[in-house]
């Protein structure tokens, strides 16, 4: 589909798929109107979900199939995969005399682990299913060994008997000179039609044998999943007569086509919580907020950013369950705890919440699905936070299964019903506050100096009282904040990022060889433009050196303004992560990345057209606060204009989410459409 600013501009559909409820926003790129839709996920297949949503959403807005000229979506299928272990049966293709590089790993445990307790996880190709081909590739790219073509057959043979799905090759210094690796590709396919496969300078062209050998792997463990459940998605939007390219959100914040996600289905481990980061800077931008920390809370997770001066870091150590996954992927942290984490008793008696979540089925016990154990949803129900029915009045809660499952915690620990549920809420809001200083305080920023932008279906709940802890003064509350990372698909451009690895010594480096770098990634740029029919006018590019002092671990990203300054630009950035620089110690150029993007004209945002707080108001209900049991407002959002003001305690409601807006917190409706909350003491 061209991407021309000049095309017509139709309705756009974006649909993100989260763990309990499927969100779809769909909007009208000329005028900007935007109708949402929310639908509980369907685990066993996604795709029902994601159509239902669509269909409904084309329901409320009275408009047709037809009329759709863009989808866009936001996944978890390749993340669920490697979580839960459900990855194709895959061979390894690699130089003779690294079999084991995947069984090493790194000689360090995890971060959180215990060195007497922890267990090596197991490796998603053990040694038997490894195999060497002679062939070798020098540091600087020069061949030193042929590639033994001829082994190849056999090799193949070899990994059909064992029964493989898919195939990952990754040769030693291929990012250097990927020519073995791309023969090898060629003979392999020839050999093994039926099969995924896939080599690493497909994948991550860059230096790190095991982070390399990782990523090739788990992108060709994920790559018949994912091409079985894009083919089943795109055969129903085919049966429901919509026509339209279908574009899915990648880790690092941008979207790409179907086809090139086929290739690369890795690249969206990190699908969904990369647009709700999009989406929420976009809705800060419009508000002329630049410093923002976001936590999207869902049914199970809560993903955490930080932005400043309103860049979005990247990350190229990301990880995925136990595994390195080094593609450049926004810089998140990720914790167990949502709307339907579980509270338990531990070990010793101590109450714990999550990162169990009774997830879309049964779902909290409120919902009447047949869940029994107490959740963060049952607390905000019986303490008074939520209404007595979500998505519009279409799902009622029961407050009476939420007092039972309560009362499975509170009974053997001597609480009344009360003091569980502010406990469950503690517990999960200070779990949230420590993924937060996190990405803070733990990275050389004060919290106090951003504002809370809190998002998901359960996010505008928790947002005040994050804030207090955090002692941030200021919570932004999107306009749709449950189906923001539906939002984030609309506002999002298409991205790909092409790196190659160098390893040069900033005082021998020649601006000649670094222009050179950058070009043969242009060139590959330009290739990804044409495929994805982006106009000229629409095509972007940013340079990138990634960085290291002499022997470190770890790169630092540094924008490419030429040689001149790279030093003292570096170790400024060092200084500001770090607190220190090493005037001493050499520099090195380790890779070069450049990040091209297509503007996609998202659709422009929507204005508020409600009242005042007083017209905005549609009852009133109890709320159990500390001091003691009292009647609170209940707002209506969506009748809520620019500049309505009103304070806590009250419950502001909307098809997508809840705002506990508690005492101690006023309120007002900015022309943007967003709710800022403030802290009056």
């Amino acid at each position: 589909m061209p991407m021309s600013s000049t095309e017509p501009r139709p309705l756009l559909v974006a649909v993100d798929i989260g763990g309990t409820f499927t969100d779809v926003t769909l909007q009208d790129t000329a005028t900007g109107q935007a109708w949402m839709a929310k639908t509980p996920s369907t685990p066993h297949d996604p795709s029902e979900a994601f159509l239902a949503g669509v269909l409904l959403a084309l329901e409320g807005a009275g408009r047709g199939a037809s009329g759709i000229g863009r989808v866009l979506h936001g996944t978890t299928v390749a993340t669920n995969l490697i979580l839960e272990g459900r990855t194709a049966r895959t061979a390894l293709v690699t130089t003779t005399g690294f079999r084991h590089v995947l069984e090493i790993g790194r000689a360090d445990l995890p971060r959180r682990d215990n060195l007497w307790a922890w267990i090596k996880p197991k490796r998603p190709v053990p040694p038997e299913h490894v195999f060497e081909v002679a062939g070798r590739i020098a540091a600087d790219g020069s061949e030193l060994t042929p590639l033994d073509e001829a082994a190849i057959p056999a090799i193949a043979a070899r990994i059909r008997a064992m029964g493989a799905e898919a195939v990952a090759i990754c040769f030693l210094h291929a990012f250097a000179n990927p020519g073995h690796e791309q023969r090898a590709l060629a003979l392999l396919r020839a050999s093994l039609p039926d099969l995924a496969v896939t080599a690493s300078t497909e994948v991550l062209p860059v230096v790190r044998e095991y982070e390399r050998s990782m990523a090739a792997v788990l992108n060709a463990a994920v790559m018949p999943a994912v091409s079985t459940y894009l083919g089943r998605l795109e055969a129903r939007l085919a049966e429901a007569g919509i026509a339209a390219p279908l574009l899915l959100m990648k880790s690092n914040g941008g979207v790409a086509g179907s086809a090139a996600i086929r290739r690369a289905p890795a690249q969206t481990a990190l699908s969904g919580p990369a647009a709700g980061v999009v989406g929420a800077r976009a809705a800060a931008e419009a508000a002329g907020v630049q410093n923002l920390i976001t936590v999207d809370i869902g049914g199970t997770s809560a993903d955490i950013c930080l932005i400043a001066e309103g860049r979005i870091g990247l990350t190229q150590s990301g990880r995925v369950g136990p595994w390195p996954l080094p593609l450049p992927m926004l810089d998140m942290v990720t914790i167990g705890a949502g709307g339907g984490s579980i509270a338990r008793i531990g070990a010793g008696g101590a109450l714990t919440v999550g990162p169990q979540s009774a997830g879309a089925a049964p779902g909290p016990a409120c919902y009447g699905r047949g869940g029994t154990e107490p959740t963060v949803t049952d607390a905000h129900l019986y303490l008074g936070h939520l209404t007595p029915a979500l998505l519009g009045g279409r799902m009622a809660l029961d407050p009476a299964l939420a007092e039972a499952a309560l009362a499975r915690v509170a009974t053997p620990l001597g609480l009344s019903l009360e003091d569980a549920a502010r406990g469950i809420l503690a517990i999960a809001d200070n779990n949230m506050v420590g993924a937060i200083r996190v990405v803070s305080v733990e990275r050389g920023h004060d919290p106090r100096g951003f504002v809370l932008v809190p998002f998901g279906g359960a996010g505008p709940l928790h947002g005040a009282a994050l804030a207090r802890l955090l002692g941030i003064r200021s919570v932004m509350v999107p306009q749709a904040p449950g189906v923001l990372c539906a939002q984030g698909l609309a506002a999002a451009d298409l991205r790909a990022e092409f790196s190659r690895s160098i390893a040069r010594p900033l005082a021998t480096a020649t601006t000649e060889e670094i222009e050179q770098g950058f070009s043969r990634l242009e060139a590959e740029a330009a290739a990804w433009f044409a495929d994805e029919a982006v106009a000229e006018a629409d095509r972007g590019g940013a340079r990138v050196a990634l960085m290291r002092y002499a022997e470190q671990g770890f790169e630092l990203p540094i924008p490419w303004a030429g040689l001149a300054g790279l030093g003292e630009a570096f170790a400024a950035a060092h200084r500001a992560l770090y607190g220190f620089d090493l005037p001493g110690i050499a520099v090195e150029i380790v890779t070069l990345r450049l990040t091209a993007t297509g503007a996609l004209h998202g659709a422009p945002q929507p204005r508020p057209t409600g009242g005042d707080a007083e017209a905005a108001r549609i009852g009133t209900q109890p709320m159990r606060l500390p001091g003691g049991i009292a009647t609170v407002p209940v707002l209506d959002r969506a009748r809520l204009g620019a500049g309505a003001r009103f304070a806590g305690p009250a419950i502001v409601t909307q098809l997508d989410a809840t705002t506990l807006v508690p005492p101690g917190w006023d309120a007002m409706i900015e022309p943007t459409g967003v709710m800022m909350l403030h802290a009056r003491d």
